[in-house]
């Protein structure tokens, strides 16, 4: 797994050498690549020089401790030893996380559908609360939310709701969400005080260039239907023909967007989500292909996998997958995520590395 690391470092300085050239500042996509190129091998290089170091600091140690005969100065150079092999250990799992095979979908912007499930108004009522959180979220990392559609319940909840994320690394955080999220506390309308279990699904689907796996579109195979917006909207949105609803021929989705004033725009939204729904089904079937390896990591894409439940009255979200507990539900709720997401990635590293042992 260490052999090409030296190669890796090489590389590193003639990437950093070439984007010093200003021969290079008249082509724009070439210097975007080797940005990208950059970011991906610092952290790797980075780590494996520390691990170099360390492991020079062993080395000297022991020389050191060969020829020392001051016993306060012996001391302090196995202490120095000591902590230069739980570096070196440390870096070798750092290091091997690293050299993980990158998901190629991780840098991608996310479209993001959230279904009201089992429980009626009250279910329509926490899918809301979902989208709200994962707004917070994106926000929280300076990301960018479009909504796509939105279907409201008379009391403020959605039945359904479809919004894109788009940021750098969007897919990599939010990609454990995909999921049956359920909740647990007293209704507002409900008189007696009981406690009622209510669930909403949530899809993360990587954002599908027109590029990307061939998802090719061929206009024959689309209906496009134009129509009045309803619900919430500004003067333009209610008395023009903006909004826009796709059907897909060969895979029966249909995908409705009313969001914008311009009926391009709405057409051009409603094309995005329909690839990333084409692009999800691909990598649903190669997953299928793939069973073993997909139950050897953290669920990513089973929508009807119960993932996280939201216990209002104990004030607690338990993340069933890794057996995490936490007893913040409102930073939760307000888009305090990242400590459930950590976790979950790291389990899913600690998986893969287990996997990479065994083969």
């Amino acid at each position: 797994m260490f052999e090409n690391l030296e190669d890796l470092s090489v590389r590193y300085e003639e990437v950093l050498m070439e984007m010093n050239d200003p021969a290079l500042t008249g082509d724009q996509t070439r210097f975007r690549k080797l940005m990208r190129e950059h970011a991906e091998l610092t952290p790797l290089v980075e780590a494996y020089r520390k691990y170099k170091a360390a492991n020079q600091t062993i080395a000297d140690s022991i020389d050191m401790l060969d020829s020392e005969s001051d016993d306060e100065m012996r001391e302090l150079l196995k202490e120095e030893l000591a902590q230069a092999k739980e570096d070196v250990a440390k870096l070798e799992n750092e290091i091997k996380i690293l050299l993980l095979p990158k998901d190629p979908n991780d840098d991608k912007n996310v479209v993001v559908e959230i279904r009201a499930g089992a429980g009626g108004d009250e279910a329509a009522l926490f899918s809301a609360e979902l989208y709200r959180m994962y707004v917070h979220y994106a926000e929280a990392h300076h990301w960018k939310v479009e909504m796509v559609d939105c279907n409201e319940s008379g009391i403020g909840g959605m039945k359904e709701v479809v919004f894109i994320i788009s940021g750098a690394g969007a897919y990599s955080r939010l990609k454990y969400e995909s999921g049956v999220h359920r909740v647990q506390r007293v209704p507002e309308t409900e008189s007696g005080g009981r406690i009622h279990t209510s669930t909403s699904t949530v899809a993360i689907m990587p954002e599908a260039e027109e590029v990307d796996n061939n998802i090719v579109i061929d206009p024959k195979d689309i209906r496009i239907d134009v129509f009045r917006s309803s619900g919430n909207g500004g003067q333009c949105v209610n008395t023009t023909d903006s909004a826009v609803r796709l059907t897909h021929f060969p895979t029966g989705i249909v995908i409705s967007c009313q969001d914008e004033k311009s009926q391009l725009k709405n057409r051009d939204k409603a094309m995005r989500v329909l690839r990333a729904k084409l692009y999800e089904l691909e990598l649903e079937k190669k997953a299928s292909e793939e069973a073993a390896e997909r139950r050897s990591q953290i669920g990513t894409g089973d929508r009807s996998e119960k993932i996280r439940t939201y216990n209002f009255p104990q004030g607690r979200v338990t993340e069933h997958r890794i057996k995490l507990t936490l007893y913040r539900i409102d930073q939760v709720m307000n888009g305090d995520l990242d400590e459930i997401i950590d976790a979950l990635t790291a389990a899913d590293q600690a998986a893969k590395l287990l996997k990479l042992q065994e083969a």
